[in-house]
């Protein structure tokens, strides 16, 4: 017997807003433990200095944006970086 699609009524509607502003998740390591925000194409609408290589991350380029997970930090703790370079930033030296 064929399964049916059956909609699910309990599903949460689609937030426009919340997709455009990426997808959240705590990561850990040896430096601490981080936010780490996806930031879509969409979303990103400002030009940002990466951190990692001190290159812009220029407007319509994803990327992420990370400040610290305990809580405490603020606006000014936020850090926009290339993907890659937050994926190697413990392979690499910091550039400053």
């Amino acid at each position: 017997m064929p399964r049916r699609n059956r909609r699910d009524d309990d599903a949460p509607a689609f937030d426009a807003e919340a997709a455009r502003r990426g997808f959240e998740r705590v990561v850990h390591g040896p430096d601490g433990s981080w936010t780490v925000r996806n930031v879509p194409v969409e979303g990103a609408v400002k030009t940002y200095r990466c951190p990692g290589c001190d290159h812009e991350i220029a407007p319509g380029v994803a990327h992420v944006v990370t400040w610290p997970a305990d809580g405490r930090g603020d606006l000014a703790d936020r850090r926009h970086w290339h993907t890659s370079c937050w994926g190697a930033r413990y392979r690499r030296r910091p550039y400053r």
